[in-house]
Protein backbone atom coordinates (compact mmCIF):
# COMPACT_ATOMS: atom_id res chain seq x y z
CA UNK A 1 0.00 0.00 0.00
CA UNK A 2 1.45 3.51 -0.94
CA UNK A 3 0.64 6.58 -1.67
CA UNK A 4 3.28 8.15 -3.62
CA UNK A 5 4.39 11.76 -3.43
CA UNK A 6 6.18 13.86 -6.86
CA UNK A 7 6.54 16.76 -8.24
CA UNK A 8 9.15 18.18 -5.94
CA UNK A 9 12.29 20.83 -6.75
CA UNK A 10 14.18 23.75 -6.50
CA UNK A 11 12.29 27.19 -7.55
CA UNK A 12 12.90 30.62 -7.12
CA UNK A 13 10.71 32.69 -5.02
CA UNK A 14 7.59 33.60 -7.07
CA UNK A 15 7.99 30.23 -8.48
CA UNK A 16 5.55 27.44 -8.63
CA UNK A 17 5.22 24.05 -8.44
CA UNK A 18 2.31 21.14 -8.73
CA UNK A 19 2.82 18.11 -6.46
CA UNK A 20 0.75 14.57 -7.21
CA UNK A 21 0.06 11.98 -4.96
CA UNK A 22 -0.78 8.72 -6.54
CA UNK A 23 -2.14 5.90 -4.57
CA UNK A 24 -0.81 2.00 -5.39
CA UNK A 25 -2.08 -1.25 -3.83
CA UNK A 26 -5.40 0.01 -2.62
CA UNK A 27 -8.04 2.20 -3.53
CA UNK A 28 -8.07 5.54 -1.71
CA UNK A 29 -11.02 7.27 -3.77
CA UNK A 30 -13.22 7.29 -0.85
CA UNK A 31 -10.87 9.16 1.77
CA UNK A 32 -9.94 12.53 3.02
CA UNK A 33 -6.94 13.47 1.91
CA UNK A 34 -4.23 15.81 2.96
CA UNK A 35 -0.59 17.54 2.15
CA UNK A 36 1.63 17.69 4.97
CA UNK A 37 5.07 19.55 5.38
CA UNK A 38 7.72 19.27 7.49
CA UNK A 39 10.83 21.59 7.86
CA UNK A 40 14.51 20.94 9.41
CA UNK A 41 13.64 21.63 12.87
CA UNK A 42 10.05 21.89 12.76
CA UNK A 43 7.11 19.99 13.81
CA UNK A 44 5.17 18.49 10.48
CA UNK A 45 2.09 20.62 10.37
CA UNK A 46 -1.04 20.84 7.73
CA UNK A 47 -1.15 22.46 4.54
CA UNK A 48 -3.94 21.37 3.05
CA UNK A 49 -6.44 18.76 2.98
CA UNK A 50 -9.79 17.87 0.87
CA UNK A 51 -12.77 15.63 1.72
CA UNK A 52 -13.66 12.69 -0.30
CA UNK A 53 -16.03 13.73 -2.72
CA UNK A 54 -13.43 17.34 -2.87
CA UNK A 55 -16.79 19.43 -1.65
CA UNK A 56 -14.43 20.63 1.58
CA UNK A 57 -11.15 22.04 1.32
CA UNK A 58 -9.07 23.67 4.13
CA UNK A 59 -5.95 25.34 4.19
CA UNK A 60 -3.14 26.58 6.63
CA UNK A 61 -3.19 30.35 6.87
CA UNK A 62 0.06 30.27 5.84
CA UNK A 63 -1.31 29.38 2.56
CA UNK A 64 -4.14 30.60 2.07
CA UNK A 65 -4.63 32.18 -1.54
CA UNK A 66 -1.65 31.05 -2.58
CA UNK A 67 -2.01 26.61 -2.43
CA UNK A 68 -4.90 24.86 -4.37
CA UNK A 69 -5.59 21.01 -3.46
CA UNK A 70 -7.71 19.07 -5.69
CA UNK A 71 -8.12 15.36 -6.48
CA UNK A 72 -9.03 13.58 -9.44
CA UNK A 73 -10.92 10.24 -7.78
CA UNK A 74 -10.79 8.83 -11.53
CA UNK A 75 -6.85 8.65 -11.40
CA UNK A 76 -6.93 7.91 -7.53
CA UNK A 77 -4.71 11.20 -7.27
CA UNK A 78 -4.36 14.25 -4.68
CA UNK A 79 -2.80 17.11 -6.09
CA UNK A 80 -1.73 20.59 -4.52
CA UNK A 81 -0.81 23.81 -7.07
CA UNK A 82 1.74 25.62 -4.66
CA UNK A 83 2.00 29.70 -6.85
CA UNK A 84 3.64 32.25 -5.03
CA UNK A 85 5.92 30.28 -3.61
CA UNK A 86 8.71 31.78 -0.43
CA UNK A 87 11.63 30.27 1.03
CA UNK A 88 9.35 29.66 3.76
CA UNK A 89 7.29 26.69 1.97
CA UNK A 90 10.56 25.16 1.80
CA UNK A 91 10.37 21.68 3.14
CA UNK A 92 9.48 17.84 2.54
CA UNK A 93 5.92 17.59 1.51
CA UNK A 94 3.78 14.53 2.30
CA UNK A 95 0.50 13.31 1.19
CA UNK A 96 -1.54 11.79 3.50
CA UNK A 97 -5.71 9.83 3.45
CA UNK A 98 -7.76 9.04 6.05
CA UNK A 99 -11.20 6.37 6.01
CA UNK A 100 -13.15 9.24 7.77
CA UNK A 101 -13.94 12.10 5.86
CA UNK A 102 -14.87 14.00 9.74
CA UNK A 103 -12.46 16.68 10.62
CA UNK A 104 -9.85 16.81 7.88
CA UNK A 105 -7.83 19.17 9.70
CA UNK A 106 -6.35 16.91 12.58
CA UNK A 107 -3.05 15.68 11.46
CA UNK A 108 -3.29 12.21 14.26
CA UNK A 109 -6.44 11.10 12.63
CA UNK A 110 -4.91 10.29 9.25
CA UNK A 111 -4.12 6.60 8.68
CA UNK A 112 -1.94 6.27 5.71
CA UNK A 113 1.40 8.32 4.78
CA UNK A 114 2.90 8.37 1.76
CA UNK A 115 6.87 8.91 1.18
CA UNK A 116 7.43 12.97 0.88
CA UNK A 117 9.28 14.87 -1.57
CA UNK A 118 11.22 17.96 -1.19
CA UNK A 119 10.35 21.58 -2.18
CA UNK A 120 13.34 23.88 -1.95
CA UNK A 121 12.68 27.75 -2.46
CA UNK A 122 15.20 29.95 -3.06
CA UNK A 123 15.31 33.84 -2.48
Amino acid sequence: VQLQASGGGLVQAGGSLRLSCAASGRTFTTYAKGWFRQAPGKERELVASISWRGSRTYYADSVKGRFTISRDNAKDTVYLQMNSLKPEDTAVYYCAAKYSDADITRLPTYDYWGSGTLVTVSS
